[in-house]
């Protein structure tokens, strides 16, 4: 199975997602009108797919600071420029479904240039549950 022609931006990740070293270039495609589920497919094809959440539905009060160096390989000039994004792992049992708030995705609207950031000194969970809201 392929998958259809992708219209949605290309986001560049300055580094690599955990886990996918070799992968740097995704689409970002809205999954619902609300625009907070997206899938990152990678563009080179592979099936490579990353489900992720807006988390201000599901987690109100997550307002992650993500550390400088972040900041300025993003070339984020203030707060507005940036969009955070969530990671989701489904697993088996998609009622199961968790998000990583530990490791958020954090993307540029100005340059779609994106990292995901490390959070470090935290209790933020790397797998909290996604409660429907």
């Amino acid at each position: 199975m392929t998958d259809a022609p992708v219209t949605a931006p290309t986001i560049e990740f300055v580094s690599p997602i955990m886990g996918f070293a070799e992968h740097t270039a995704f689409h970002l495609v809205p999954l619902d009108e609300e625009g907070t589920l997206y899938s990152l497919r990678a563009v080179d094809g592979t099936g490579i797919r990353l489900v992720v959440v807006a988390p201000q539905k599901f987690f109100p009060g997550y307002s992650p600071e993500i550390d400088d160096e972040t900041v300025a390989a993003l070339d984020l000039r203030d707060a507005t420029e940036a969009a955070v994004l969530n990671v989701v792992n489904i697993g088996d049992d998609p009622a199961n479904a968790t998000v990583n708030l530990l490791a958020p995705i954090v993307i540029n609207h100005r340059t779609m240039r994106a990292a995901q950031a490390v959070l470090v000194g935290t209790d933020l969970p790397l797998r909290a549950p996604l409660l429907a809201a």
